[in-house]
């Protein structure tokens, strides 16, 4: 069905809004998923913080223009689906890595991250990094290891003393 004008307009809006909001962007092809697959693909999305949409890619170029993501216009050739990370940079490359095991016929065209266009060899690197909460744990465990030592530390010459006591007490109590 075609989109009239006012249509067309409106989705370059929503796409552009969303690219520049964006911290990472994912394009696959689809060529080969069945409207079911699609849909479950849309619903894993929605559920892992991306936005995903599929988009004539005259349209797509359109809205890419301006933000951080123009540089995937070279890219944009065939049926595609775009992705884009809306929390935290790998959110999309999650959704599209693991969908993609299960489902053969969708392939990662490309993946741009801070104005770079990558290949799609480094969907991996950008699935596996990790997510706020826990890039927020290893900085806590970071910053409260040198202060858990310090207390050890402190506390090793007093557990020293303990266990030199109860060593002597078992010593008299075997004599």
């Amino acid at each position: 069905m075609a989109l009239r004008l006012e249509d067309k307009k409106a989705l370059v809006a929503e796409v552009n809004e969303v690219a520049s909001k964006a911290f990472s962007a994912v394009v696959a092809e689809y060529r080969g998923l069945t409207a079911g697959e699609m849909d479950e693909l849309r619903k894993n999305a929605r559920e892992g913080g991306s936005y995903l949409r599929v988009v004539k890619n005259t349209l797509a170029k359109r809205a890419l223009a301006g933000t951080e993501f123009e540089c995937l216009n070279d890219t944009l050739v065939g049926p595609l689906v775009l992705g884009f990370s809306l929390e935290d940079p790998g959110a999309a490359a999650r959704v599209i890595k693991d969908f993609s095991k299960g489902h053969d016929k969708l392939k990662v065209t490309a993946v741009s991250v801070g104005g770079q266009s990558l290949p799609a060899s480094d969907l991996a690197r950008l699935a596996d990094l990790p997510t706020r909460e826990q890039a927020l744990g290893m900085l806590a465990g970071v910053l409260q290891a040198p202060i858990a030592k310090f207390v050890r530390t402190l506390a090793e010459p007093q557990a020293k003393l303990a266990r030199t006591f109860a060593a002597v007490r078992d010593a008299k109590q075997a004599a």
